[in-house]
């Protein structure tokens, strides 16, 4: 693949949590901004990949451990023993091949699109990812985090108090809306200097597709209960020839909030505009159940439910 894709995926968070900090609250930056960080984007496709039995390295995955001698307990794989597990290495530590190494973390499609940092049992390996996504500022000003209390059926045993005979609390944190809007380039060039090595054919039209089409639907698929009311509610692909580059266009879209239905307008008609030739082909994704689009008469438009166009 030559050319380069610039655009933009859209997350819309009705009384759900898509990105929380470690105290349980909706991320945010010092201004009170809410926003969601690329890693709470790239987890649902890397978990919808590995379901559907793709290769994926950089995902949690356990073991049953009894190194203790004694209980077996359920623990965390490290790096190394995912590596080991996925490309059925008895130790990664005999493995003297770099190269070998090199072709299977980008036969895994995370790495192939992600990129991978591989500080392991000799091997200092570091591949910049064809596909960088920045990170997803919420655009919607209405938005306040909701705490619910939970009642758990049971009691703590641990507990010596009286009131260890009711059930004990729990909390839930969820945002009661929330639209995040995040800006994403792929570079195919990016593994020129791994194709002449031979461990890659580099990034190809195959490998964008199968990017783009977990893109449009992994929020959606990804219900787990902090993300049930998460979706996939838009979507952005320009395509452009090798030498163009384009600036963050999260920056180009703005959100307003409706009655009925909620208005995305597209502010990057006249850039596009006015780089002619250079603009192969612009999608746009989005449900017109939910949403009005605005600024988008002249690109291709489908529904991010159906993907036929509207």
């Amino acid at each position: 693949m030559e050319k380069r894709v610039y655009g933009v995926l859209g997350i819309s968070s009705i009384m759900a949590n898509w990105n929380a900090d470690f105290s349980g609250y909706p991320k945010t930056i010092s201004t009170g901004e809410t926003f969601g960080s690329d890693k709470a984007l790239k987890y649902p496709m890397k978990k919808m990949w590995d379901n559907e039995g793709d290769k994926v390295l950089y995902i949690k995955s356990m073991k049953l451990s009894n190194e203790s001698k004694k209980d077996i307990t359920l623990i965390p794989r490290t790096l190394k023993e995912r590596y080991e597990f996925l490309f059925n290495v008895e130790d990664l530590k005999n493995c003297k091949d770099v190269k070998e190494v090199l072709k299977n973390l980008m036969s895994a499609v995370d790495v192939k699109n992600f990129g991978a940092t591989f500080a392991e049992s000799g091997s200092n390996i570091s591949i910049t990812g064809a596909v960088q996504i920045g990170q997803g500022f919420n655009k919607y000003e209405g938005t306040a985090p909701e705490e619910q209390q939970i009642l758990s059926p049971f009691r703590d045993a641990n507990d010596k108090n009286e009131d260890a005979k009711n059930s004990t609390l729990g909390t839930k944190i969820v945002s009661n809306e929330a639209h995040y809007f995040y800006p994403f380039v792929i570079n195919p060039m990016a593994y020129k200097e791994l194709e002449e090595m031979g461990v890659t054919e580099g990034y190809t039209e195959d490998d964008y597709q199968k990017f783009r089409r977990t893109a449009l639907v992994s929020a959606t698929s990804y219900a787990t209960n902090s993300k049930v009311g998460c979706e996939n509610e838009f979507a952005l692909f320009i395509e452009t020839k090798p030498d163009v580059y384009l600036p963050n266009l999260a920056e180009y879209i703005d959100f307003k909030k409706g009655s009925k239905k909620n208005t995305i307008e597209l502010q990057c008609g006249e850039l596009l505009e006015k780089l002619g030739d250079g603009i192969e082909k612009v999608d746009v994704y989005y449900n017109p159940h939910t949403t009005i689009l605005e600024g988008a008469d002249s690109f291709d438009k489908f529904d991010i439910r159906t993907q036929k166009e509207v």
